[in-house]
């Protein structure tokens, strides 16, 4: 699966929270696997239901 996040998005989001917080590199391949976990479990939720479409309600 290719890369999903947006570091530079990610870090101003960051920023956002608090302007003196820095980021690890690896805390970007954690928040990958994260997303590709809650992903995973949305697509199964959706299929549970017999949906073809992800809403809202999946995650």
């Amino acid at each position: 699966m290719a890369e999903m996040i947006v570091k530079s998005k990610v870090k101003e989001a960051v920023k956002a929270i608090d302007p003196e917080m820095r980021i690890n590199p690896e805390f970007y391949e954690a928040l990958e696997a994260e997303i590709k976990v809650l992903i995973e479990k949305a697509v199964k939720r959706a299929k549970d239901e017999g949906k073809k479409t992800l809403y809202p309600r999946h995650v």
